[in-house]
């Protein structure tokens, strides 16, 4: 505990340059449904197609790591530098709700053609345009990015609902994939801050039994909910992305000109 905390205590507010694209980040546990008495276990995962680079306990690179069931809360604690980096008993039998907000990490944007790429994918509409308005160049430019991830999973009986959180954006899931029927698929709710978020992409990640994944794209209605199409035996990874212009003084301390918060949610659907 005293290594953790002057760990913490060490740790420097700045954001965590990379070279890459960022990719989806999610919490994927070994397994998503546990008996009372084990553990629960999973890899922080940074990649594409719901398959990636697994990052070890680190706090200086999160805000909040943090499991809930029921009315009790506690914090992930786990040894610095331990992987997986989630590893807990069950704070109660039921739903187990996992989050997890990083701090800041930046990108630069050599090309232009990569910006455009990844604006369309993750279904930013005038984004040309809106960044040509602002004056803003074509390259060498700095995007910050927060990561906001959740992972559902069931202790023992695996009774319980899904809630707020209080990340900046978050999915909600208004079913329980271990107990509910899913038979018309399991709705899921995207909020953005104080508001629900209609009208948003929502991208559906799919992973078989055999680690074959399928993607599939999903919109929310007028109140944020989207429902999506599950199977049994499955486990999903459920994305979206907010894009939005810093604010001054953020832009100014960490050198960005465009902002990006990414929401995930996994968990898996018992046979």
């Amino acid at each position: 505990m005293r290594i953790l905390a002057i760990a913490a205590a060490l740790a420097v507010a700045l954001p965590v340059p990379s070279q890459v694209m960022a990719h989806e980040f999610w919490i994927e546990p070994l397994a998503y449904q546990v008996d009372s008495s084990d553990l629960i276990i999973g890899e922080l995962t940074n990649g594409q197609e719901f398959a990636g680079s697994q990052f070890a306990y680190l706090p200086q690179r999160f805000e909040r790591f943090t499991v809930a069931a029921g009315m009790r809360q506690g914090d992930v604690l786990n040894r610095l530098g331990a992987r997986p980096a989630l590893s807990i008993a069950p704070l109660s039998e039921g739903l187990n709700v996992i989050s997890y907000q990083s701090t800041l990490s930046t990108m630069t944007y050599s090309e232009w053609a990569k910006f455009l790429k990844f604006s369309a994918h993750k279904d930013f509409a005038d984004i040309e345009a809106i960044h040509d308005a602002r004056g803003l160049p074509r390259t060498g430019f700095v995007e910050g990015y927060w990561r906001f991830a959740k992972t559902l999973v069931g202790a023992g009986n695996s009774i319980g609902s899904d809630f707020r959180s209080g990340l900046a954006i978050e999915f909600v899931a208004l079913d329980n994939p271990y107990t509910d029927d899913l038979s018309n698929g399991l709705r899921v709710q995207l909020y953005y801050l104080d508001d629900l978020r209609g009208d948003a992409q929502v991208e559906l990640f799919e992973k078989a039994p055999d680690g074959t994944v399928d993607i599939t794209l999903h919109r929310t209605d007028a109140n944020g909910i989207a429902t999506l199409p599950v199977k049994a035996g499955f486990s999903y990874l459920v994305d979206a992305v907010v894009l939005r212009e810093p604010s001054n003084e953020l832009a100014a301390e960490a050198e960005i000109v465009w902002e990006t918060l990414w929401a995930a949610l996994t968990f898996g659907v018992p046979e």
